[in-house]
């Protein structure tokens, strides 16, 4: 069953990275229904990581993997609605879940290892932020969320090492190298509509 999880949050993960990246380089309609893949992907992929980390007694990350559920589905309406459409009473109640999420992450992880005294937890730490600041700018459509996405990415790699799950190894340095892709085409593309504007 462990292997069967690893590969449903392996191949999900790495998808909704590879839909972000390449939508990067789309525009209109192509762009917007990259996006909402890769949306919809991370939703189906996240079951399978809460149940990894809590499997592993990683309960920031899984506190905050649940908790960006929200965030992910406020990503899915921003681009169904070609961030066009604001909700205030949705972002505030993701920005409200996600930090009700890190707090009970935090909390319970302190608690049961008497502070924070394990490399796993500090890990757990670059993941939680790199993953909810990401998906927060991600959702706003600002490309300073592929900047969160490696630190992420680095430490979710850097976790599942020490835990021996080399599949979620491999899937990390694969998303990394897809995040890194997806920024400097974001950064790209911003510099050719500024030449664009100045015309």
């Amino acid at each position: 069953m462990g292997l069967v999880l690893q590969i449903w949050a392996a191949g999900f993960y790495l998808l909704n990275k590879f839909l972000f990246a390449v939508a990067e380089k789309k525009q209109g309609e192509s762009r917007k229904k990259l996006k909402m893949g890769a949306w919809i992907s991370y939703l189906i992929g996240v079951c399978a990581w809460i149940v990894i980390l809590a499997g592993e007694n990683n309960w920031i990350a899984t506190a905050v993997e649940a908790g960006g559920i929200p965030a992910m589905l406020l990503g899915l309406y921003n681009t169904y609605h070609n961030n066009k459409k604001h909700n205030k009473y949705f972002n505030r109640f993701v920005l409200l879940f996600t930090y009700l999420s890190l707090a009970l992450g935090f909390g319970y992880s302190i608690i049961i290892h008497n502070g924070v005294t394990r490399v796993s937890q500090v890990l757990e730490m670059g993941m939680v932020f790199g993953f909810l600041l990401g998906s927060y700018f991600m959702a706003k459509n600002n490309p300073k969320g592929w900047l969160f996405f490696m630190l992420m990415n680095v430490s979710a790699g850097t976790l599942m090492l020490l835990q021996d799950k080399l599949i979620l190894v491999v899937q990390q340095l694969l998303s990394l190298s897809l995040v890194i892709y997806g920024y400097y085409s974001s950064q790209k593309k911003g510099r050719y509509n500024k030449k664009l504007k100045s015309i």
